[in-house]
């Protein structure tokens, strides 16, 4: 989502979305407690009651936080407190937080969702449509560790196509069994962990064929998570020369990014996730590896977020806020680091967060696409995790410790 904000409109933009941060990490049992009181939400846990996360239908099947140590352990996703206690929904987006919550792209375009046609690519133009922002999702089924959800709904994008659209949404949580074969490697000693997965539905609900020619939609999933100022953000990605795999990642959405905050190497990308700087990168389809991560050295966290990437396949949403030469030339992950929109004012969170997007869905009337976007967060000592590290993210803890420092 390129965003190149004249200063009236970052201005704008602080006033509209700001929220106070956190002065510590809450606990997993302080977090839901506080959305108990604001919004419906429920808990799925494991057996023994240690992994948890809290899920809420009312914004469209989210994942809020989780923690791998109960109540009084860790909450690992980003809530803007702030907003929900308010009570109040604002006229642009309502960035209530969740470290898995479902969108729709493309966000701008002539095949956006997010502006009316006619309108400029501006953001006094710029709507969240309701469905994936304030209409809540109908619970079709709820057990101890997973949700189902869905919707229906209507959406007509900036060249005036019409989409009716039907969602199903499962969120569940995964056994330790299923997660260490996902991360690679067999269970670590002195690691606890927490692991979910929502698989994502989008299907054709009208009449008429979605082409490439009138606009398509994408399944669009993205994280919240509390930054610290030692968070890196780790993205493997495919090595290779630019002129068979284009970029390794795209980084001009707020401007050039500061060389202490981003380095690029042959296979892999470090990105701070500080929350005290904006920024946002992009991972084309051919160099995304399925895979991305960020490690909190402040706690001992690494998070590990992995999605579906149908091999081959190179058509995504393009979000960038203009009429477009190549719409179909869109990025399959993203990450975004939060910070002040201009000097002096407020952050949106801050947060950061990790992102995985659906191919363009050319669906014919009654089909449909499904995007799987998995989260394992593990706590423990370094050394544990390291092991964890080089399994499902090619790289070790010192590797990313040192990841912004040495160039």
């Amino acid at each position: 989502m390129k965003r190149n904000f004249p200063a009236a409109i970052l201005c704008f933009m602080t006033l509209t979305f700001a929220s106070s941060p956190r002065a510590a990490a809450a606990s997993f049992g302080d977090d839901v407690a506080f959305l108990k009181k604001h919004v419906d939400v429920f808990e799925l846990s494991d057996k023994k009651g240690a992994a948890k996360a809290a899920v809420s239908a009312a914004y469209q099947g989210r994942v809020m936080t989780s923690t791998a140590g109960s109540d009084a352990g860790l909450s690992f996703g980003w809530i803007n407190r702030e907003l929900i206690a308010s009570g109040k929904y604002l006229p642009h987006m309502n960035a209530f937080g969740g470290e898995d919550r479902f969108w729709l792209g493309p966000e701008g375009g002539q095949f956006s969702i997010f502006f009316a046609k006619g309108a400029k690519f501006e953001l006094a133009d710029w709507f969240t449509p309701a469905a994936i922002d304030t209409l809540p999702f109908e619970v079709v089924r709820a057990s101890r560790d997973r949700a189902r959800f869905a919707a229906k709904f209507a959406l007509t994008n900036y060249s005036g196509t019409r989409f009716d659209v039907a969602v199903d949404r499962q969120v569940r949580l995964l056994r330790p069994t299923a997660a260490w074969k996902n991360l690679g490697t067999k269970a670590v000693d002195g690691v606890s962990l927490v692991a979910f997965e929502s698989k994502n539905t989008l299907k054709n609900d009208g009449a008429n064929a979605w082409t490439k020619e009138s606009g398509l939609l994408s399944i669009w999933i993205l994280g919240m998570f509390t930054p610290s100022p030692s968070t890196t953000i780790v993205v493997p990605i495919v090595p290779g020369p630019e002129s068979k795999l284009g970029v390794k990642v795209t980084s001009d959405y707020f401007g050039a990014i500061p060389p202490e905050r981003l380095v690029v190497r042959e296979d892999v990308i470090y990105l701070s996730g500080d929350g005290n700087y904006r920024s946002k990168i992009g991972i084309s389809p051919m160099r995304s590896k399925a895979v991305l991560g960020s490690y909190d050295a402040d706690n001992r966290v690494l998070t590990v977020v992995q999605f579906s990437q149908p091999e081959g396949v190179t058509d995504y949403v393009n979000s960038l806020w203009k009429l477009q030469d190549n719409p179909y030339g869109g990025d399959a992950a993203n990450s975004y680091n939060d910070g002040p929109p201009a000097p002096g004012a407020k952050p949106m969170g801050p947060f950061y967060e990790l992102e995985s997007s659906s191919p363009a869905a050319a669906l014919r009337p009654g089909k449909s696409l499904t995007h799987v976007h998995r989260t394992i967060h593990l706590s423990g000592d370094e050394s544990a995790l390291d092991t964890v590290a080089r399994a499902a993210l090619g790289v070790s803890i010192a590797d990313i410790k040192n990841g912004l420092k040495a160039r």
